[in-house]
């Protein structure tokens, strides 16, 4: 993962807040959250607040990218733009 700008509170827990994860991994908060919301990514609750453990999500992260990738579907239609 590219290095990322620590906060002080980062380095000395290696908890990351829900704002802090949107930032690292460059989405909208509310993308995290859903995320999070669903089960879909490793997180706990600290106090009702979403919390995630940096090497948990460096983890996760290498997981999504190391899937086999998504193969293109070509179009087979031999139809004609404006045919039935």
């Amino acid at each position: 993962m590219p290095p990322f700008p620590h906060t002080l509170k980062e380095r000395v827990t290696g908890v990351l807040t829900l704002h802090e994860l949107a930032a690292y991994l460059r989405v909208a908060d509310k993308t995290i959250y859903g995320l999070a919301q669903r089960g879909l990514m490793p997180e706990f609750k600290v106090g009702g607040q979403w919390r995630f453990r940096r090497s948990d999500v460096e983890a996760w992260v290498e997981a999504q990218t190391t899937r086999t990738p998504r193969t293109s579907r070509a179009r087979t239609s031999t139809r004609r733009r404006g045919e039935p």
